[in-house]
């Protein structure tokens, strides 16, 4: 498919939103969201199944291209447009293989030695962080900062790259001043779940 990053790049999480996936779609596309990463790092595939194929049919409807963090197989089961990998998931060239050419498959690095490696794999975007302090993982990776994602930059040469890791509407321009294409953000968007449609377009709007 024909992929071009948004500026903003909404992630879904039900323990931060308190809502469902289906639910933080809406509002998303509601507050003008492009692209969508559906995460689910607690619950069974089967457990958040139903939940994740909503979300799906929504993003469908409104032309708006759905990501699936970690998991190839339900990217597939629901449509998705694609999958967003792990440095410990299936590889990007197997989940190519199993995707097809359209899919959009986008891979997590967090040092300069696996962006090198991962320019050379069949992923339509890098993302590297966290560039900033994060509470969105249990078990975060070490803080990247601005210099080393400026570094990224030049690695990258013109493959999109999105930035992530405690991302903040007060910090964001200066995360797409060192040379993010996207940035990708949880809690800035959802830590209040009445609040996403209008956060969302505060980000997109800035």
């Amino acid at each position: 498919m024909s992929f071009t990053l948004p500026k903003i790049y909404p992630i879904t999480d039900t323990r931060i939103s308190g809502i469902s996936h289906s639910e933080q779609v809406r509002h998303l596309i509601a507050g003008g969201a492009r692209i969508i990463q559906l995460r689910e790092k607690h619950a069974a595939p089967l457990d958040w199944f139903v939940d994740a194929k909503n979300a799906a049919e929504v993003c469908r409807k409104k032309d708006v291209v759905l990501i699936v963090n970690d998991r190839s197989d339900v990217a597939m089961a629901i449509g998705a447009d694609g999958v967003h990998l792990g440095q410990t998931d299936m590889p990007p060239v197997a989940a190519r293989r199993l995707l097809g050419d359209d899919a959009v498959i986008g891979f997590s690095t967090h040092t300069l030695e696996q962006v090198r490696e991962a320019i050379e794999l069949p992923v339509d975007y890098i993302a590297f962080g966290p560039v900033f302090p994060t509470t969105t993982k249990i078990d975060p990776d070490a803080v990247v900062g601005l210099e080393m994602l400026a570094q990224v930059r030049e690695i990258a040469g013109t493959i999109p790259l999105v930035a992530i890791g405690g991302i903040t509407f007060e910090n964001a321009r200066s995360v797409l001043d060192a040379g993010a294409d996207s940035l990708a953000m949880i809690g800035a968007l959802l830590a209040q779940a009445s609040q996403i449609e209008e956060q969302t377009k505060r980000f997109i709007l800035f």
